[in-house]
Formats: C-alpha cells, structure tokens, sequence
C-alpha cells in the first residue's frame, strides 16, 4: 500500500489532482488509518494499492495522447455506489488532516441522494458553477428518451433554447426535440445544437428512424437535417462524452451522459471547470434519480403485458411459506432477463403477478416486443414447471396466464425519498388484467386492436385465432380470427361477472410465433 504522500511524490502530481482522480472514480477509494508517524506527524493518511502509480501513469498517457477527461473517465471511471463512497472518502481524508482529532464520516444510506460537496464541487460552486442537485444546474440542461423525444429541461434551457417554452406538449410526437428546435425554421443560435443531436442520433437511430423523429418540421428544416444526421460520423456510445460547439456566437462544451432511460446534455461555457461536471456526471445514480424524479408526465402509446400465475392461493396453501416465495422468487429471476430483452418496464402490480409496460423504441415494434416476451415467457415457465416438479417431486404444472393489449395512456412517476415507480393511468392496464383472468393453462391473449396495428411482416410471423367448440364436443381451431371475451366463456361460468366489464371485447390466443426470415 502506498501513502497519498508517497503517490504525490511518485507520480509527481498535486493533492488537487489526486483528489479530483478520485472523485471522478479514476482511483479507487484509499484505506484510511494512522501511519504512526509520532505527534508531528499526520493523525491519519490515505492508502492506497499499488497499481494505483500504474493508473495514473495510464491517465496522464491518455491525456498526452489528446484525449479528453470524459473518455478517460468513460474508460477507466469505477461506477456506481463504489463513486459514492470514494467522494466521501475524499472527504474523511481532508477533514481528518485537518482536524485536531479524528472522527469517522456519517453514514449515508446506499442510493440516497446527499448534498454534501467534493472538493472539486465546491471549487465548481465558488466559481459560479454546478453544485451536487440538478435544480442548481445554471447552464442549459435537458434529457430525451431514445426516440430524442423531450423529457425535462431547465429554465436556463427553456429560455436559451426552447425558445420559452412553457409547457410540453401532451403527446410524445409533440415533444419531439427536432421539432421543437426546428419547427419554425432553423435558427441561428440553434443550428449547430441541432447537428449535434443529429450527430447524437446517428448512433442510435436508423435512417428511417430519424425521419420519424423530425416529423412535423417543414420541408426545408426536414432536408437541413437529414443532410446533418448523414454528414454525422457515428461514434460508439459512450456513457460520459463531451464535444464543443457553438450556441449563438457563444463556444459552449455540451457534456452528454447516456443513461438506459434516456441522453442528458448540458451545455456549459468554454471556459468552466471541466472536472468539476465530470465529476457531477460521475454520480450516474445520483443523476438519473433526479431527472427520473422531475420527468414530466407524457401521453404515450405502449403496449401492457400482465401474467399471473394460474391457482396462486391453491399453490400457496399447498407450500410452506418460504418455499411458496422460493418460488416467486424463482419465477421473477426467471423471467426478468426475458423482460430486459423486449424493452419491458416494470410496473406496479397487487400479488405475486407481473405488470409490464411496452414503449415505442427507437428500431423495434413495441407492438411486437410484447408479443414476443409472453412468447418466450411461456416457454421458460415449461422449463420452470418441470425443475420444480422434479425438486418437489409434485405433478403440479405451473402457468402464468397472459393478457396483453395497446392504448395511449399517462406515463409518470409515483416517488417518495428512496424509490420512483412508473406510473400508467387509463383502462388499458385494466383490459390486460382481466384478460389474464380469463386465460387458463399459460395461454397468451391479445387485443384485435393491437394485433391489427402489427406490420403486415410482423403480423405474418404470428399464429394466432380462436378455438371453438362444434357439435359433439369437438375443438376446431380458426386461425387468424377473433372473438368476443362473452363468446368464449362457457354457459353459467362464474367467471362473466368477474369479465364484464370487457365482455364486447374481440380477442385472439396467440399460438406462436415463427422465426424472423434471413433476408435474401
């Protein structure tokens, strides 16, 4: 273990250099403890690994080769909660040199957002800079979804960008940001933003799918920037980055951190401190957790998925306790990755079955995405059901029955201090429930309306129909039809009071669903 006085020396950099590494999460966090040194000594010192002389040989390499703070930090920066404890480390270690006697850090709960300051914070915040919380953030500020639709912005943004936009629009497609920057036009002060985010695009929308996200500019503004997306050079995504541009006649540094809910940009002047918002960035958690906190309520098309498991409180009376929970347990670590996968996101739901949500994603169907997670959803709860009957030595089948339609609904956030929940109000969540009530033995259902807004190649990849009984007690599958909830339940079934309230609603069960075909 080296001393923080012995790495100085080593590696020939200052204490405010080896401070902001470690603020930045370039350095891991030090070991503190006394180094013995007698009453003239330091009280206490930071250890810290050897290979910490190599780490920092390796930064001053890289930034003597051009490169920025942001891809060496995007390299080499260590995430998470391991940044949160290294920020206060730095701390306890500056408090403790300096302190006549020591004491330890206070304790701060893992995911919560504190408002204590690193050095490199404060040197931000005496020089007119950023300070810990996002409402303090001076400069222009927005996040986009991955569709580069709006989701929050500042008033330092509203009023130099958005041209004092007010309020968002209800609609996603209203919150489009090529729109909202270029509907009247392309304008001077926002022409270069506007090939910056095209640059931004580039990497993640195909050519059609950045068409879609200008729709409702004019034909001018719309030619400007499908020029601009295809002068872009696509850059691998980085989850910090920075890039210099022109807003008005003003050089500005916009830092873009790229998170899996969306790209946050801030736009600084030329000449602040760059560590200091690095180090900002650097939160990742902190970061998403305010804007997720502050996102505005959208209208958005999506696509609901609810899965229940069939005969729970039968299953449930049958296990002890902690194997009943075993078994959820086993079931959601099961399905999780699946959901992952399709772009489903979680959503709140009473017991022990699941709700998930569907949004449109920049190069996928949503549509699809939900059809195709029940699809594989089903298979892996056969592979499930057979573990646990082999474990149990039971001839239980498991199954979670699917419902799944389509809507446009309020998407928002219901958050306390420590957790944030998505949120969406309407019918549509409660048309997928009682589907799923009426589905038995791990069939899917789905909606007419959402199969009939599938692509025709998509819908061609999908067996689905209905099955009816004919004279004799027969079962006659019709495929690529539907039915009426009504219609298919048996005569004096308890079921159609629980069901009436989607009693007129035409259905399809989805039988499988086929490889997508190599192109030719």
């Amino acid at each position: 273990m080296l001393s923080s006085k012995d790495l100085i020396e080593i590696t020939d950099i200052s204490r405010a250099t080896l401070n902001n590494y470690i603020s930045l999460g370039l350095l891991s966090k030090p070991t503190v403890r006394n180094p013995g040194g007698g009453a003239d000594g330091p009280r206490q010192l930071g250890f810290f690994p050897e290979d910490s002389v190599e780490r920092i040989r390796e930064i001053q390499r890289l930034k003597k080769e051009g490169a920025s703070m942001a891809e060496i930090v995007a390299r080499m920066a260590i995430r998470g909660a391991e940044r949160s404890s290294a920020q206060q480390q730095v701390l306890a270690i500056e408090a403790a040199q300096q302190a006549p006697a020591t004491s330890p850090p206070p304790a701060t709960a893992a995911g919560r957002v504190t408002t204590t300051e690193t050095p490199a914070m404060a040197r931000g915040v005496a020089s007119g800079g950023l300070r810990v919380t996002i409402e303090d953030i001076v400069y222009p500020a927005y996040m986009v979804n991955h569709s580069f639709e709006l989701c929050w912005y500042n008033d330092a943004a509203r009023q130099e960008i958005f041209n004092g936009l007010d309020k968002l629009p209800p609609t996603g497609e209203g919150r489009g940001l090529f729109r909202l920057l270029a509907g009247r036009g392309i304008q001077a002060h926002t022409a270069e933003l506007l090939r910056f985010n095209a640059g931004l695009a580039r990497s993640r929308l195909s050519a059609n799918r950045f068409a879609d996200a200008c729709h409702g500019v004019g034909p001018e503004s719309f030619s400007w920037l499908q020029r601009a997306y295809a002068d872009a050079v696509a850059e691998p995504a980085r989850p910090v980055s920075d890039a210099m541009l022109t807003l008005g006649a003003e050089p500005r540094r916009a830092y873009v951190s790229v998170f899996r809910e969306g790209i946050f940009v801030v736009l600084t002047p030329e000449e602040h401190e760059a560590d200091s918002m690095l180090e900002f960035l650097a939160r990742r958690d902190e970061v998403i957790r305010s804007l997720l906190q502050r996102r505005m309520p959208v209208l958005t098309n999506l696509a609901v998925l609810v899965a229940d498991l069939q005969g729970s409180v039968r299953i449930c009376s049958e296990l002890p306790p902690d194997e009943y929970f075993n078994l959820i347990n086993d079931i959601w670590a099961a399905m999780a990755p699946i959901f992952r996968k399709y772009h489903g996101t979680h959503g709140k739901h009473v017991g022990d079955g699941m709700v998930y949500y569907f949004f449109p994603q920049p190069d996928s169907d949503y549509l699809f995405n939900a059809l195709a997670c029940a699809s594989e959803i089903r298979e892996e709860m056969k592979r499930l059901s057979k573990r646990w009957q082999l474990q149990k030595n039971w001839l239980n089948e498991l199954y979670l029955n699917t419902g799944i339609t389509e809507g446009q609904e309020w998407l928002g956030t219901f958050r306390s201090t420590t957790t944030i929940e998505f949120v969406v109000l309407g019918d549509t969540i409660n048309q997928a429930a009682r589907i799923s009530d009426f589905a038995r033995f791990g069939s899917i259902w789905a909606t007419k309306s959402l199969i009939g807004k599938l692509s025709p190649d998509a819908r061609e990849r999908l067996r689905y129909g209905v099955r009816h009984e004919t004279e004799g007690n027969r079962e006659v599958f019709v495929p690529s039809s539907f039915a009426t909830v009504a219609s298919l339940i048996p005569p004096n079934d308890d079921a159609s009071c629980k069901l009436r309230d989607i009693a007129t609603l035409p259905i399809a069960e989805i039988m499988d669903i086929a490889e997508e075909r190599a192109p030719t």
